[in-house]
């Protein structure tokens, strides 16, 4: 085993891997799996690629039990590129292009103001000067024609998690797990999208993992761009175009 200072970084961004991680996504660079090509320089479309989604998908679901109504995608632009994609795919599920977003932080604050661009925020808690805490439930102002209700797990800048599950009264939730995917288990049915950025604790930068309930899927504006359609992706298997083929695999 290759031996390095053992540094532990309490700031992240890309969080520290396990070294058996690394070495082994050193071997892949020259020659993955004895193809005679480097992970860097396979095809997405080859049968070791596809191979190396289905994998990483099965080892998703076995640990999270995801069940087959549920979709897996494995998309480029990280957790912030999630914050235009649920607008795109989800603020239509209703006529009144309404959604309610629990902002507890700059993750949430960031998300929210994304998604004024393609519909109506409804803020769910009471304006805070500094995020501290997450309001009494007696605070909260749900909208009855939310297409769905956004919160960030765990705030990592300002440091408020969630200890549960919100109640949204049947509005499907779509969670932000970014900081905290795969720390613990939780049950998926209770949501209608969980994303996150791999790189806090499944992976490198560059690849966000999506979850997605399937009715949800299919009912995006038109407009959307094709590699944020969850329904494209869903169709081509997270390949409408190249994906981040390295990060998916490592």
């Amino acid at each position: 085993m290759t031996s390095r200072n053992s540094i532990v970084n309490f700031g992240p961004g890309p969080a520290k891997m396990p070294i058996e991680v690394l070495e082994r996504a050193q071997k892949s660079l020259i020659n993955f799996e004895n193809t005679g090509i480097g992970i860097l320089e396979l095809s997405h479309r080859s049968t070791e690629f596809a191979r190396i989604l289905r994998s990483a998908e099965t080892t998703l679901r076995e640990i999270l039990s995801i069940p087959n109504t549920y979709r897996v995608l494995f998309l480029h632009g990280g957790g912030c590129g999630q914050f235009a994609a649920i607008p795109l795919n989800l603020m239509g599920l209703k006529v009144d292009r309404v959604a309610d977003y629990l902002v507890t932080g700059y993750w949430s604050a960031a998300a929210a103001k994304e998604a004024t661009k393609y519909g109506r925020v409804n803020a769910v808690l009471p304006k805070a000067k500094r995020y501290t805490t997450i309001p009494t439930k007696d605070t909260w102002t749900l909208s009855s024609e939310a297409s769905y209700a956004y919160y960030c797990a765990n705030e990592t800048i300002d440091g408020v998690e969630f200890p549960f599950v919100p109640e949204t009264n049947g509005t499907p939730i779509v969670c932000d797990m970014s900081s905290n995917f795969l720390s613990k288990h939780f049950d998926i049915s209770k949501f209608g999208v969980v994303f996150a950025g791999a790189q806090k604790n499944v992976g490198c930068a560059g690849v966000a993992v999506v979850i997605a309930r399937e009715d949800l899927i299919g009912q995006g504006t038109s407009k959307i761009p094709c590699i944020w359609d969850y329904q494209k992706q869903t169709t081509m298997e997270s390949c409408v175009n190249t994906p981040p083929t390295f990060r998916s695999g490592n």
